[in-house]
């Protein structure tokens, strides 16, 4: 399924937040993770996490470092005090807004 981001502004960076809640990765391993997780519902492409990544970096809210696997450099990334507060309000803003859809799927509640 194709991932319409779009219509979810900062969706895919509440997620990467998330993931990176819970340990360091490099961007192709979150993206294989985020598919995995959302049984293939949210995939977003490296042409859509690498540059996210690399903005994150930019705005402090993550932190990178090289680490050679099997011969090959991987850059792995990790949360900062920033990106630990960002993903909180991240997290916030999601909360509200899922309530407030899941409020008008409920019904039962009509302007007069």
């Amino acid at each position: 399924m194709v991932s319409d981001t779009a219509r979810f502004p900062g969706i895919t960076e509440l997620v990467v937040l998330r993931l990176l809640s819970d340990r360091e990765m490099y961007g192709y391993e979150m993206v294989q993770s985020i598919a995995l997780r959302t049984g293939n519902v949210f995939e977003p492409g490296e042409g859509l996490i690498y540059p996210l990544l690399r903005s994150l970096e930019i705005d402090g809210a993550l932190k990178s470092r090289s680490k050679a696997v099997n011969g090959r450099n991987r850059v792995y990334y990790s949360l900062t005090g920033q990106g630990k507060k960002r993903f909180s309000e991240l997290t916030h803003q999601w909360a509200k807004f899922n309530g407030a859809v899941e409020a008008v799927l409920a019904g039962d509640s009509y302007a007069v």
